[in-house]
């Protein structure tokens, strides 16, 4: 093979985790449930591995785990690139965009078409339920004549009796809210920030009701920051506040919704009334052009359950959960306790992801680690006596002159309720997700192991753990990959 040739790197190819067959993704876009199947779009680049071209990739799922992918949704025009946006089931046809006779109502996407100088809102919509695309007017349905202009969210508020828009106004570190009642004509409502983290610019808002665990609703706005992350570069913010149909009104400081390195873009799926989910992509623009994979690169976060309850300082925090289809993969379980004395090996069996549930006593320092023949690959390590979670991923291989990716991240873990402390791990063949603290404290980053990885090694060095963990089936390749 041609030194110029990518040599295809399978051992990486996420078991359980969204990536296409081929070539780039980033962002997720239009997340739209309609019916049964949940339609997954995603910024592409058809023609080959880089940030170019960008399109609207297409894949659909009745899971959320096993994906079948699609011709290109939306394809870039001569004129615009399609960039991000998201997509709404129109059940009462305010658009006018179904005709009788339509077997469901248009699905309309909103998504920014970027010029060589200046980014606008644009229209496409669907009327076979999401499988097929059609491009609107020519013409933007918004366009404030700005070089930065971006990442429309749409939703429908009910009491309002209007579609919002979120639209992110990045230099200035602001989200512009518009309202319409046809989603094709859009009047300003309002602006909030800048607030928060602003070190650098913002992209992908989103804004969405949740009920706590006493039955009140409050209002999550989130926004992703390109500089200024928790451990450095990108990152996810959010404020929990009200929202009143107009004006969005934060109570509570800037959190982040996770402290990895490879959470960014989450965006909410539209369509599953009762259930909030959100989807993330898995990469850092501090590193996601470098990334070693072929024939593809990049990969999206699995779908997860949002919820909201009080967190330490008696304020409505974010939890965040894996989505409970998950559960559909479990095969072979293996029971753990864990004590100074008694420390475990699990060995890792190929295409297979890992799940493991753990409970941690007070004062326990648990210690995880991946190994290879080549060393060590990952570890992880929670400190209840220190309160600290901490995940160090080395960059070897052909990461070692990738700035930026090899390191030691770390977080706060929540405080001990109820005398333990829940830890929710899952390891994927280049990506881990931790969740603890129920839920308020998610960490996710990507790992490329320089050799295949064939045991985890838990102690606990203080305290005790128990826990079970299953083996996961790899999601059949002719569905997802």
């Amino acid at each position: 093979m041609s030194p110029d040739v990518p040599i295809p790197t399978p051992a990486w190819r996420p078991l359980v985790h969204f990536t296409p067959r081929q070539h780039w993704i980033n962002d997720p876009n239009g997340l739209v449930k309609v019916g049964e199947v949940y339609h997954l779009f995603y910024q592409h680049n058809p023609q080959g591995s880089d940030h170019a071209n960008m399109s609207w990739g297409h894949a659909s799922s009745r899971d959320l785990l096993r994906w079948q992918e699609h011709d290109v949704a939306l394809p870039g025009r001569e004129a615009h690139a399609i960039f991000s946006g998201s997509a709404v089931v129109d059940t009462h046809n305010t658009s006018g965009l179904g005709r009788s006779g339509d077997a469901s109502p248009p699905v309309v996407a909103l998504y920014t078409g970027a010029g060589h100088s200046w980014q606008a809102q644009y229209l496409a919509y669907s009327r076979d339920a999401g499988e097929t695309w059609h491009f609107g007017p020519d013409q933007p349905v918004l366009d404030e004549g700005r070089a930065d202009f971006r990442d429309p969210k749409v939703f429908w508020h009910g009491p309002s009796g209007r579609w919002v828009k979120v639209v992110v106004y990045p230099d200035e570190r602001q989200i512009a809210l518009y309202g319409s009642p046809d989603l094709h004509v859009w009047t300003p409502l309002s602006v909030f920030g800048p607030a928060g983290e602003t070190g650098g610019i913002w992209e992908v808002p989103d804004l969405f009701p949740l009920t706590d665990e006493a039955g009140q609703e409050h209002w999550v706005m989130k926004v992703d920051v390109f500089a200024g992350g928790p451990q450095g570069g990108t990152g996810a913010q959010y404020f929990v506040g009200d929202f009143d149909g107009t004006v969005f009104t934060p109570h509570t400081p800037a959190r982040w919704a996770d402290y990895g390195k490879d959470f960014y873009a989450a965006i909410t799926w539209s369509g599953t009334p009762g259930r909030r989910l959100w989807t993330a992509w898995q990469s850092s623009w501090d590193y996601a052009t470098r990334l070693p994979t072929h024939p593809w690169r990049g990969a999206l976060t699995l779908a997860r359950e949002l919820g909201l309850r009080r967190g330490p300082d008696g304020e409505p925090w974010l939890t965040q959960k894996p989505l409970r289809e998950l559960d559909s993969l479990r095969d072979r379980q293996v029971s753990l306790h864990l004590t100074p004395e008694a420390p475990a090996v699990l060995p890792l069996m190929p295409e297979r992801a890992l799940d493991l549930c753990l409970t941690l006593t007070p004062g326990t320092h648990l210690s995880l680690r991946l190994t290879s023949e080549a060393g060590d690959e990952l570890s992880v390590e929670a400190d209840l006596g220190s309160g600290t979670l901490t995940l160090k991923r080395p960059a070897c291989g052909l990461l070692a002159d990738v700035a930026g990716f090899g390191g030691t991240h770390a977080a706060p873990l929540p405080p001990v309720e109820n005398g333990a402390l829940d830890l929710r791990i899952l390891l994927d063949t280049s990506s881990v997700e931790l969740f603890t603290g129920g839920g308020l404290l998610a960490l996710s980053d990507l790992y490329f192991p320089e050799a295949m990885p064939q045991r985890l090694h838990l102690s606990a060095t203080e305290g005790e753990v128990t826990g079970v963990g299953w083996t996961l089936r790899a999601v059949a390749p002719g569905e997802t990959r």
